[in-house]
């Protein structure tokens, strides 16, 4: 039986940040993985250059059923924080766009300064080592691993979310909270694309690969999401940083609502086009929208296409202007947890300590990261709650003669 301070389980982004800080503090931790490779989330994320934080990463950018619960983890560890410590391991990086931070060169070069980090906390490593047993002892816990057991005050569950099978994503997070009593929030995909039934669909596939700026629409009252990005037309859906932000906001069975010229007065200016021009409606749209779409779109709507622009009234142009602004439409599923970059749901976080990650059910028990009830937007959010939620709970840790 050997015995460390706390063992951490999972080697993804919050686990590994949280045996470096636990580590570098004095305790004695073990990180647990049954994955081969570490962190293989962020070696794929950003398009391999990792978009590993995002300058506006407040309470705001997260949903959650208990909303309030990652304010306080998010103050004490910003992503000014994070941004230091890239600085200090001389990590080149830019700002892609609306605070997204991403590496100049490779994603690697993340995994490799959070290995680092534990090197420096001489953390211990089992890779891969699967967990097959978990249970209470006194004092703290016992864990049956293919490496031998392992006796620990603390535990901490990184395990992640459901995302993305093919590299590791597991339930095991969410089976060991209801071992201790945890409620979990109903998962579900989370920044994925959207699907339609293949024959409502069908008008659109033609468009697949079409980009274009546009409002998008979800959900009611303080679940309510609306963003302005760009939307991709796909054989199967819709896509796009638009979809993928407000696919978390999105509840099956109920509307999707998309503004196809969101920074334009679409009414006002198709009645001053008409006021100039002589040529057709068609030619006319296609210079405010992409062709592809302005012909799809007109050829649901027979006869007007090729109609001079002033033979056409002004309550069909109102009616069409109407229809790109206020396009109502219901999405039939989603691509999955295949193509989900997150997981939305997790452990319900009223049963949580917002200042150490700690369970009030188990004392010596902690989740972190994306096993947790916490999402958040696009855009390196979503790795500013792993580094802001292992740090409250690495730096909560007690040493032994105060341990639980």
């Amino acid at each position: 039986m050997q015995t460390f301070d706390a063992v951490v389980i999972g080697a993804g982004a919050a686990g590994l940040f949280c045996a470096g800080i636990a580590g570098q503090r004095g305790l004695r931790v073990l990180l647990i993985d049954h994955a081969e490779k570490v962190a293989e989330k962020i070696r794929i994320s950003g398009g391999g250059r990792c978009n590993f934080t995002n300058r506006d990463a407040g309470p705001a950018a997260f949903i959650s059923a208990n909303p309030h619960f990652c304010r306080s983890a998010l103050a004490r560890y910003t992503a000014q924080d994070f941004i230091e410590l890239v600085q200090r391991h001389r990590i080149a990086f830019h700002e892609k766009h609306r605070g997204q931070l991403f590496c100049d060169e490779s994603s690697d070069q993340i995994i490799s300064m959070l290995l680092r980090e534990c090197d420096l906390g001489r953390v211990t490593r089992w890779q891969p080592c699967a967990v097959q047993e978990f249970r209470v002892a006194q004092p703290g816990f016992e864990l049956a691993t293919h490496r031998g057991p392992v006796r620990s005050a603390q535990v901490v569950v990184a395990t992640g979310g459901l995302s993305i099978p093919k590299i590791g994503a597991s339930d095991f997070g969410y089976r060991v909270a209801r071992q201790f009593g945890h409620r979990i929030v109903e998962t579900r995909p989370a920044l994925v694309p959207l699907t339609f039934d293949a024959a409502q669909w069908a008008p659109f596939t033609p468009l697949a690969g079409l980009s274009l700026p546009a409002r998008v629409q979800a959900g009611q009252g303080k679940a309510r999401g609306e963003f302005v990005e760009d939307l991709l037309f796909t054989h199967r859906g819709l896509s796009g940083p638009a979809i993928l932000q407000i696919s978390t906001y999105w509840q099956p069975g109920t509307p999707l609502r998309l503004d196809l010229a969101p920074s334009q007065d679409l009414p006002a200016l198709l009645r001053s086009v008409k006021a100039v021009s002589r040529r057709n409606l068609g030619n006319e749209l296609a210079e405010i929208l992409p062709r592809r779409l302005a012909d799809a779109w007109l050829a649901e709507r027979p006869g007007l296409a090729d109609r001079p622009l002033p033979q056409v009234r002004d309550r069909d142009l109102d009616q069409l202007a109407s229809a790109l602004e206020f396009w109502e439409l219901r999405p039939s599923g989603t691509e999955g947890y295949r193509k989900a970059e997150v997981t939305a749901g997790g452990v319900d976080t009223r049963a949580l300590s917002s200042q150490s990650m700690e369970s009030c059910h188990q004392p010596g028990l902690h989740f972190i990261g994306e096993v947790v009830d916490v999402t958040g937007w696009l855009g390196g959010y979503n790795f500013q709650w792993a580094w802001a939620s292992a740090a409250a709970c690495a730096r909560a840790l007690c040493f032994p003669e105060s341990a639980h």
